[in-house]
């Protein structure tokens, strides 16, 4: 247990210094850099809210790669490790696809290949399949023991929630008619839907009688709270916030489309418009 405890860089917590990563700061970068230049390249501008929420995602992101979440959930704490899962996959994108004006999204969607691709992977069947299959496969021991033992695996780990994340979002927050979104009522049970894996994932953990991923055994304790004791914390963490912004979701939902009426098919088209002159 002790050499797991070294496969990551232990940092001192106690001082004030903010750990950076390189490839972090890199990809952050190139996804504001190539924002501005879609923009330039098209001679519109996003509407304010839309730089205000594409500039917030991106500092979620960075706020989750980086600094004291990105190292306690790296060398001490399985809780804190699940707090940056939710924060890469409930709260950072969301605020990317509320910041992307659909017309930016329309010249890539003319390359031949893309377009197919895309109508395929955000439609919400696929999309739910996607994400609680990546999921729940890294967080199997063997394979999120295999990411804390190799940093690169760890990377892989978090591109692909990123990823099927985005596309979790999509039937819910599309801001394209090409790629719609649900409707209302589709809305509201592909979220209801969409709490039960996540569920089923952190209850799996919760009830574990072991600790299933031993790096964090390993580590110095830097709360009052043994390995199994914060391998629960962390399950609730999934399991309680996680089921939380999916029925809060449903309620939002709900009043949108109890507003509309009886149209069934009203939520499908984009029914939040900024600025996109």
């Amino acid at each position: 247990m002790l050499v797991l405890a070294l496969l990551h860089p232990v940092v001192n917590l106690t001082s004030w210094r903010w750990s950076i990563h390189p490839s972090t700061v890199i990809g952050i970068g190139a996804l504001g850099a190539i924002y501005l230049w879609a923009a330039n390249r098209l001679q519109r501008q996003p509407s304010p809210a839309q730089k205000i929420y594409f500039l917030s995602g991106l500092l979620v992101m960075f706020a989750s790669l980086n600094g004291p979440i990105h190292d306690l959930s790296d060398d001490y704490l399985f809780s804190a490790h699940m707090v940056q899962h939710l924060l890469l996959t409930l709260v950072m994108p969301p605020l990317l696809l509320a910041g992307v004006p659909g017309w930016m999204l329309r010249r890539p969607l003319a390359t031949g290949f893309i377009a197919p691709a895309a109508r395929f992977f955000t439609r919400a069947p696929i999309a739910f399949v996607v994400f609680n299959l990546v999921i729940a496969a890294w967080h199997l021991p063997p394979l999120y023991n295999a990411a804390m033992a190799n940093h690169n695996i760890h990377i892989v780990e978090h591109l692909m929630f990123m990823v099927a994340a985005v596309l979790m979002w999509w039937p819910l927050m599309s801001q394209i008619p090409e790629l719609p979104r649900l409707a209302y009522p589709g809305q509201m049970l592909y979220s209801f839907l969409m709490s039960i894996p996540m569920s089923i994932v952190a209850i799996y953990i919760a009830m574990s009688d072991h600790v299933l991923y031993p790096a964090y055994a390993a580590a110095p304790r830097v709360l009052p709270l043994s390995p199994l004791e914060d391998q629960l914390l962390g399950a609730l963490i999934m399991w309680i916030p996680g089921g939380i912004i999916f029925y809060i979701i449903m309620t939002v939902v709900f009043f949108k489309w109890n507003a509309r009426g009886e149209d069934s098919t009203a939520g499908a088209q984009v029914d939040w418009k900024p600025s996109t002159a």
